[in-house]
């Protein structure tokens, strides 16, 4: 049992983020994003949504604030707007110890591409639509 840690992170999720290091990618996607056949390991939240999810990742992991940016979100193809999730996970960004961090935008190829060097892959229960990020860890 530990405090000060979010429930949403299991153990298995906890070991994988306190493996990061410096420059390393972690993948919080949408319930449709294919994690099994783009990532090596894949952890499931089933009970919560992206937002609620990259909080909780952004509560004891380090956002790297020498890239610019260091977080994306993937979109529709040509899209010049952020996702659905977009505005939420751009709050969440405000308010991290290194922030605030612009929120990058990968069309939805790109994204897949840049998600295969990725540590791990967080998939949640969000069924909104290119609610997918990718965020690079820094340092403490």
């Amino acid at each position: 049992m530990l405090r000060g840690i979010d429930p949403l992170i299991t153990p298995d999720l906890l070991g994988t983020l306190a493996r990061l290091g410096h420059g390393d990618r972690i993948a919080v996607v949408d319930r449709n994003f294919p994690a099994y056949q783009t990532v090596g390991t894949v952890h499931e939240i089933t009970g919560a949504d992206t937002v609620e999810v990259l909080r909780a990742v952004c509560s004891l992991v380090p956002i790297d604030s020498f890239q610019d940016p260091a977080v994306w979100q993937m979109v529709s193809d040509g899209a010049a707007e952020p996702g659905p999730a977009g505005a939420e996970v751009e709050s969440v960004l405000a308010e991290v110890p290194e922030g605030p961090f612009r929120l990058g935008r990968l069309e939805r190829t790109d994204f897949y591409e840049q998600a295969r060097g990725a540590a791990a892959a967080v998939r949640t229960a969000d069924d909104r639509p290119y609610a997918c990020f990718l965020l690079a860890t820094g340092v403490l």
